[in-house]
C-alpha cells in the first residue's frame, strides 16, 4: 500500500518511520531522484504534519486516496469539506510527546495552587506542633480540615489561564485545563481559525491583553531570534499580581533576571519552571532559594522514546487502512 509522507523531517526520517509499518510503501518528495514534488498519484494515504493538504493534492493523489492522515491532534491543516467531497476518512494522530508536555504544565499549574511543597515538607516536618495541633483519630464526619492552615491554597476551576504560542503542545493544554474548569485564553503568530477556536473553546487575545487577564501565563513557543526573552521585565509587569508564571518550552524565553526581581519583589505571585536557560539549572542560581517557585528538571518530554511511539501509531492507523480494520481518531463527519 502507497502512502505519501508530505514533510519528512531530515533526511534519515523515512527509513526510521517504515521499520514501524512492514507493507506499506511509504515515500515522500525526495525520495525518488531527488524530486521536489510529492509522487502522490496511485497513494492510498497522505500523511502530513504541517503541509496543507488541498483538494488539489487529494485530486492529484487520485481515486485511490482513501486517507488524509494528520501526523498531529488539529484538524486545521486540511480542508475538510475538500475531503468530505471526495468521500476520502480524515484522521489525527494526537502526539505523546506534546501530551507529555501537556501534563507536566497541569502538574505545575495545579502544585502552584495547591502548594504542594509546602504542603509535603511541612506533613513530613511535623509542622503541625508549632501551630498547637494534636493527632486525634479521623472519622467518616469529624476531621480537621487543613490542618497546616497554609494560606493561599486555591481552586484551577474558574480561573484564567493564558496560552503563549498555540501550536500542538498548548492544544494539548487547552483541552486539559478545560477539564479544570479553566477559562482559556490564547496569543499566537498566526491566529486560529474561527472555527478550531469554537472547537477548542479557546479566544484570542492579544499578548499584553493576555498578560493582564490570566491568572495563569503558560509559555509554548519556539526558542527563535523573535521570542528571546519574550517574558522580560515590561510583560511580568503586566501581569496580575497574583498570577503565575509557567514554562514548559525553553528557558530563553524568559528573562531569567527580570523574573527572579518579579517572584523577589511580590510582582507575580509565583512560577512553574520546567526548562531555565541553563541546564542542569546551577545550584547556586537565585531561584534555587524562592519560596513562590516549583521547579522541575525538564520532565516535561516525558517518559523518552516519543519518536518512536509516534512513528508507531502512525504506522498502526496506516496498516489498520491497509488490513481493513477500524481507524483510530477519525475526525467525525457532518
Amino acid at each position: 500500500m502507497k502512502a505519501v509522507l508530505l514533510d519528512p523531517t531530515g533526511p534519515d526520517d523515512l527509513a526510521f518511520i517504515r521499520e514501524f509499518g512492514p507493507g506499506i510503501d511509504l515515500v515522500a518528495p525526495d525520495a525518488a531522484g531527488g524530486s521536489p514534488e510529492p509522487p502522490l498519484a496511485g497513494a492510498v494515504a497522505v500523511v502530513t504534519r504541517r503541509v496543507p493538504v488541498t483538494g488539489e493534492v487529494m485530486d492529484a493523489a487520485g481515486p485511490s486516496l482513501r486517507l488524509v492522515q494528520l501526523w498531529s491532534g488539529r484538524r486545521d491543516r486540511v480542508d475538510l469539506e475538500a475531503a468530505r467531497a471526495r468521500g476520502v476518512p480524515v484522521a489525527l494522530m494526537p502526539q505523546r510527546g506534546c501530551i507529555a508536555v501537556a501534563e507536566q504544565a497541569l502538574l505545575l499549574m495545579l502544585g502552584l495552587s495547591k502548594k504542594v511543597v509546602q504542603a509535603h515538607a511541612a506533613t513530613a516536618g511535623g509542622a503541625y506542633r508549632e501551630l498547637g495541633v494534636e493527632p486525634i483519630r479521623t472519622e467518616e464526619r469529624r476531621h480537621r480540615f487543613q490542618w497546616m492552615q497554609l494560606p493561599g491554597i486555591f481552586e484551577l476551576d474558574g480561573r484564567s489561564l493564558g496560552l503563549v504560542g498555540f501550536g500542538e503542545i498548548a492544544t494539548e493544554v487547552a483541552r486539559r485545563a478545560r477539564a479544570f474548569g479553566m477559562d482559556v485564553v490564547y496569543w499566537s503568530r498566526r491566529r486560529l481559525p474561527a472555527d478550531i477556536e469554537a472547537e477548542e473553546e479557546v479566544r484570542f487575545r492579544d499578548l499584553p491583553d493576555l498578560l493582564t487577564v490570566s491568572d495563569f501565563v503558560s509559555l509554548h513557543v519556539p526558542l527563535t531570534a523573535e521570542t528571546e526573552r519574550l517574558i522580560d521585565a515590561q510583560a511580568l509587569a503586566g501581569m496580575k499580581p497574583e498570577a503565575f508564571l509557567v514554562n514548559t518550552c525553553r528557558g530563553g524565553v524568559v528573562d531569567e533576571d527580570a523574573l527572579v526581581e518579579a517572584l523577589s519583589s511580590g510582582r507575580i505571585a509565583g512560577a512553574g519552571l520546567d526548562v531555565f536557560l541553563h541546564e542542569p539549572v546551577p545550584h547556586d542560581h537565585p531561584l534555587l532559594r524562592l519560596d513562590n517557585v516549583l521547579l522541575a528538571p525538564h520532565l516535561g518530554g516525558g517518559s523518552g522514546g516519543a519518536r518512536a511511539k509516534h512513528a508507531g501509531d502512525l504506522m498502526a492507523n496506516l496498516t489498520a487502512l491497509r488490513e481493513g480494520r477500524p481507524l483510530r481518531h477519525l475526525v467525525p463527519g457532518k
